[in-house]
Order: C-alpha cells, then structure tokens, then sequence
C-alpha cells in the first residue's frame, strides 16, 4: 500500500513539473516548483482524506478535496496582479487551479485521468496561444486608435545577454540599468549557465508594442557595444500570463 501511495505521489509531482515547464519556459510567475508543489500537496490531502483515518466512519475523502479546490484560490490571488488597464497572471492561476486537480487525480488513483489532464492543460497553454495572440493583435493594431501606446495593450518581450561567468554580476547591473527607462517594465531577471563558463542573462519585460521595438533595437545596440558581451537578441513574446 505504501508503495502504490508513493507511486501517487511522484506521479503528482512529475505531472504538476511538466504543466509548470511552460510557465517556467515562459517567465511566468509560477513555474516548475509551484506547480509540482500544488499538484503533489493536492494529492498528498487526497491520499490523507482516503486513507489516513482508517476505518473511520466519518472520513469523507470528497470533503477534502472540496477544500483543496476552494483553498487553492490563494495562491492564484498571489499571481494576479492589475498593470493599468491590464489584468496579467490570469493563465498561471488558472493553471494552478487545474494543476491542483491533476494532483488530487494522481493521488486518489485515478492515473490515466490525471494523464489526459496534464495532457489537456499543457495543449491548451501552447496550443491556444497563437489564436490569443491573433485575436490580441488584431484588436491591438485594428481597433484601437494609431500612435497613441498610451491606449495599446503592452507587449512582453524576452531580452538575452551571453558573456562569461565571471563577468554575471556586471552584466546583471548593466542590462538592469539599460532597462531603467519609463517604457519598459521589468517582469523578470534570470541566469541560464552554459558550456564553457559561458551564461545568458535573460530579461522579461514589457512595453507598448511601438514604443518597445524602437526602443530594444537601440537598447541592445548599444549593450552590444560592451566588449564582455559576446552576444545579445530580443523577441516578442505574448500577452497571455
């Protein structure tokens, strides 16, 4: 019995890992971590509501997961955040949400369903995203009134900066500093080590679309200039969070 609530469990875990990687691959604000963690502290309640009062006539497993459901709702209020006019983390607690729901699956045993689900999350966050991203363009460029970016939905970009390891702090401050400008805003700082004591300081960040072109092309213009940059690019990610 033991072994088959730990096969559960880990089950949890790496289905809540692999629903977190899109969202870590993203610079979202729950990644990896988060959403294993939810997913095996669901199946963890689950497995206690079924098992852990024995005989007793008054355990209701179903309770449990109730609870779990409605008490999730606080770490997706944590992930929610206003920008202006914008609402942003929507898609990550959500997905909280549903990676509580593949936890409580794996956990009561329910293994082919809690496949299909993590399966069905991580289609839906890559698969419905360049339809969201048409519809946002469409009604960003179309519907909106030209050169007014005050009234254009910002755009997220992902900015990357290659040098050596020994030159990480350098390279952080310096790109922190270029970014310090009233039309960017920063989302979120990362390092990705490599081979060869080689390391990329990647950037999330966004901007109105217009605005953020220009104004990233003289950025990494000028950050290319630095002789411990070996290499830098910018792209345009989405506005789905």
């Amino acid at each position: 019995m033991v072994v088959d609530l730990a096969l559960r469990t880990l089950l949890a875990l790496a289905l809540g890992a692999v629903i977190g990687l899109e969202r870590q691959w993203r610079l979202r604000t729950a990644g990896i971590r988060t959403n294993a963690l939810v997913a095996v502290g669901s199946a963890l309640f689950v497995i206690m509501g079924s098992t852990g009062f024995g005989t007793m006539a008054a355990a209701d497993p179903t309770r449990v997961a109730a609870q779990v459901v409605s008490g999730i709702g606080f770490l997706g209020a944590g992930v929610i955040l206003r920008d202006g006019a914008n609402i942003r983390g929507l898609t990550t607690a959500a997905t909280l949400w549903c990676a509580a729901a593949v936890g409580m699956l794996a956990g009561a045993g329910m293994t082919v369903m809690a496949l299909i689900g993590a399966g069905a999350i991580v289609a839906t966050n890559t698969g419905l995203r360049p339809l969201g991203m048409a519809i946002n363009r469409h009604h960003g460029r179309d519907a909106l009134p030209p050169h007014n970016d005050s009234l254009v939905a910002a755009t997220d970009y992902v900015v990357e900066v290659s040098t050596t390891e020994k030159n990480e702090l350098r390279m952080r401050a310096m790109v922190l500093h270029a970014l310090d400008r009233p039309e960017f805003t920063l989302r979120s700082l990362n390092v990705r080590h490599g081979k060869n004591s080689r390391l990329v300081v990647v950037a999330g960040i966004s901007a109105p679309e217009r605005a953020g072109t220009a104004g990233l092309e003289s950025l990494m213009q000028h950050i290319s200039l630095d002789p411990k940059v070996s290499s830098t690019r910018w792209w345009a990610s989405d506005n789905d969070d």
